[in-house]
């Protein structure tokens, strides 16, 4: 029995991705569909970063294909994922070597929001992303530490920096640029401008995503990002007390104001696992992020323990996603960042890049 290219979509229009929760033609990722006699080749190519669920993929499609098609030969696809840049506030340039920019922000400190950033930044560079961190709290900056790394950037032409390196990821901080010990006795225009200096004088390299993990709160550093730092959306962290929800959802609406996207809200702190017995228990409230989603119609990207090794990796420079790549807690940080791929993935292109520059010139 033949078959021809479109046999081969219409089968492909009842496998859904679980990733994106479509199915992969409306997802317009079936590509270049080959039929050679009964044998059919096509490529699925992923709009998001997917290195660790590529083989998972690529063994789903040619099983449903070899099921939906009778008579079929051999059927090969071949995976892989391309990230492209996506829309920002109106009127705000993007940043050179920049694709998309991921602000993680919260109403309030203390909710694990710097180790989440960290982690989320690791989660899609293990996804096969090439991630940038850039570290906006400028008063405390943490990602140094976190990211173990010491010494200053260097500058070819002393008006450009390049990024420091570890663990895959390109990192800016002013903590590279400053003693540990010294206090940024600095008013907030001082503060803004530096994080202006820090996102547009680093040579950041091709990068998909750069992560900017903001301080807490909503003051004048918070309202520079979102005015003048082309941000393709926010993640908002919380953790499950009604204090923490109540300003993180003024943070929610901040962005919501200044025309960012908001991608969704993370839950840290979900649970307390005791680690001499192992359980569970709900020590700051259950359900608030899911509420507060309900509320603010925002997808729940999902919830993380209060673990003492996530903060013991992170204080160690070694944060979960790289100590321990395979254990529980760095699977849910993976499908968090996938999540978070996917919903940019689903925005709006930017295409500024595909337009000429007009230039008027007297001839």
């Amino acid at each position: 029995m033949s078959f021809n290219e479109n046999d081969v979509q219409n089968a492909l229009k009842n496998l859904i991705d679980a990733n994106t929760k479509k199915d992969f033609v409306s997802g317009k990722s079936v590509k270049n569909i080959r039929i050679s006699g009964n044998d059919v080749a096509l490529d699925i190519l992923l709009g998001y970063p997917a290195m660790s669920v590529w083989a998972e993929i690529k063994a789903m499609v040619e099983a449903h294909l070899k099921s939906a098609l009778p008579g079929v030969g051999k059927v090969e696809a071949n995976v892989s994922s391309k990230v492209v840049p996506h829309a920002v506030q109106r009127g705000v340039k993007l940043v050179d070597g920049v694709k998309n920019i991921i602000a993680v922000a919260s109403g309030k400190g203390g909710v694990g929001k710097s180790t989440t950033a960290v982690n989320l930044a690791l989660a899609l560079a293990a996804e096969g992303a090439r991630v940038g961190m850039l570290d906006a709290d400028i008063y405390g900056p943490s990602q140094p530490t976190m990211l173990g790394i010491s010494g200053n950037p260097d500058s070819e032409d002393g008006k450009s920096m390049k990024p420091m390196l570890n663990h895959g990821l390109q990192v800016m901080s002013i903590g590279f640029l400053i003693d540990a010990d010294t206090p940024m006795i600095w008013r907030g225009p001082m503060a803004t401008q530096a994080l202006d200096q820090l996102l547009h004088q680093t040579r950041w390299d091709d990068l998909d995503y750069l992560v900017v993990d903001l301080p807490p709160g909503t003051g004048d550093i918070q309202l520079t990002l979102a005015q003048k730092v082309p941000v393709t959306g926010a993640v908002i962290v919380t953790t499950p007390q009604d204090i923490a929800l109540m300003d993180a959802s003024k943070g929610l609406k901040m962005f919501e104001k200044v025309d960012v996207k908001i991608i969704g809200i993370v839950e840290n702190m979900s649970t307390h696992i005791c680690s001499k017995c192992g359980h569970e228990e709900h020590i700051f409230g259950a359900g608030g992020g899911e509420k507060m989603c309900a509320d603010y119609h925002t997808e729940f990207l999902g919830s993380l323990p209060l673990d003492i090794h996530i903060r013991e990796q992170a204080d160690s420079g070694k944060p979960t996603v790289v100590a321990d790549p395979d254990g529980n807690i760095s699977k849910i940080y993976k499908q968090i960042a996938r999540r978070v791929a996917v919903k940019i993935a689903e925005m709006a292109q930017d295409h500024s890049a595909a337009f000429p520059k007009i230039v008027v010139q007297n001839t």
